[in-house]
């Protein structure tokens, strides 16, 4: 896909499975290219509370969200596309505790996926957990709003977007 002409590929089951693969993509095409999704649950028994998830949130992995996206970062990715698949569909918000305890143990970019109901959801992510990025679908999918309004009331607030 980068051959292709892709400026990103983001991993997920692959790069868990085969934890060398995330070396070997930033080796050859640079870190910047790298995006490694991180499916997570809620967990007790794991040290963060969070649980990695593959294979579409199917398949529990026995990893610690928190441990494996630094374990990720440390291999070579450039950013992390971190999912809360309890609040994925939810449209309550995004998991700010989860969030907020990647953002805190990585030094790379986290986009938060997994919640996003309204404008508001959207702005504490980026501000509470500071997250570097939202990923937002149904939304704007369901014309619930505008990528334009969504923007204008993060702008509003102090969040640098371009608009």
């Amino acid at each position: 896909m980068l051959r292709n002409g892709a400026d990103k590929v983001s991993v997920n089951t692959a790069a868990v499975e085969n934890p060398s693969l995330i070396r070997r993509l930033s080796e050859i095409y640079g870190a910047q290219c790298v995006v490694v999704a991180v499916d997570a649950k809620r967990n007790q028994g794991m040290p963060s509370g969070y649980e990695v998830y593959t294979y579409g949130g199917r398949r529990a992995t026995g990893l610690d969200a928190v441990e494996w996206a630094v374990k990720a970062a440390g291999l070579g990715a450039g950013e992390i596309l971190l999912t809360s698949m309890d609040m994925d569909g939810t449209s309550d918000g995004y998991d700010l505790e989860l969030t907020g305890k990647v953002v805190k143990a990585v030094n790379i970019p986290v986009i938060a996926s997994g919640g996003a109901g309204k404008p508001q959801h959207i702005y504490d992510v980026l501000t509470v957990s500071g997250a570097d990025a939202a990923l937002a679908a149904s939304i704007f999918h369901y014309d619930i709003y505008s990528i334009k309004d969504v923007k204008l009331f993060l702008s509003e607030r102090g969040v640098p977007v371009r608009i």
